[in-house]
């Protein structure tokens, strides 16, 4: 999945971040193919990491990073109920939780009705919407303020180019992730 990171009106960095995010994206597609819908839901280690969720992980988180490249901190607001810290919210001292924090937990997994095709196909569609992303911006340089949560050191801000690097390793980590889980579970080596 490389979304035409060779496009001619791509200048030479982003055109090279671009292919290290599809190198990325392409080691950890590999580790998918020719799985089933049960296959790619099993968790064959101790680990709560099945493969088909961390390929949906891998798909949300950039969609989050590139809808925060398009339209700032607003598109990635962390609520938390009236009254509830995140200290509170850490220890799981909370009733309900908000409906980010339980759309992320479910985000790693398989859930009913969900396919494998499925999760693919969104993932080949943020990839397409993250090249165009990329390709609009006038300057990677660019940056917004990080959004207040306790992950997100307060004040920080986040360039466009920073945000592409965090990809690029995010996926690279969970590629790795997704090699060990796919030898334990059939035996299959990516490489």
């Amino acid at each position: 999945m490389t979304a035409s990171a060779n496009s001619p009106t791509l200048d030479a960095e982003r055109a090279e971040l671009l292919d290290q995010l599809g190198a990325a994206r392409s080691a950890l597609l590999t580790t998918v193919r020719g799985l089933s819908d049960e296959q790619a839901g099993e968790r064959p280690t101790v680990s709560a990491l099945c493969l088909g969720g961390l390929v949906k992980h891998v798909a949300s988180m950039e969609d989050a990073w590139m809808r925060f490249v398009a339209e700032g901190p607003s598109a990635m607001r962390y609520d938390l109920p009236e009254g509830v810290t995140w200290e509170d919210f850490a220890a799981g001292a909370v009733r309900e939780f908000p409906q980010w924090a339980i759309d992320h937990q479910n985000g790693f997994e398989l859930l009913p009705g969900e396919t494998l095709t499925g999760i693919l196909q969104r993932y080949e569609q943020v990839a397409h919407r993250t090249t165009e992303i990329i390709s609009a911006v006038p300057d990677l340089s660019a940056g917004h303020p990080l959004p207040e949560a306790p992950w997100n050191e307060p004040g920080a801000v986040r360039s466009v180019r920073r945000v592409l690097t965090h990809l690029i390793a995010e996926t690279a980590q969970h590629a790795g992730q997704a090699d060990i889980l796919r030898e334990t579970l059939d035996g299959q080596k990516s490489s």
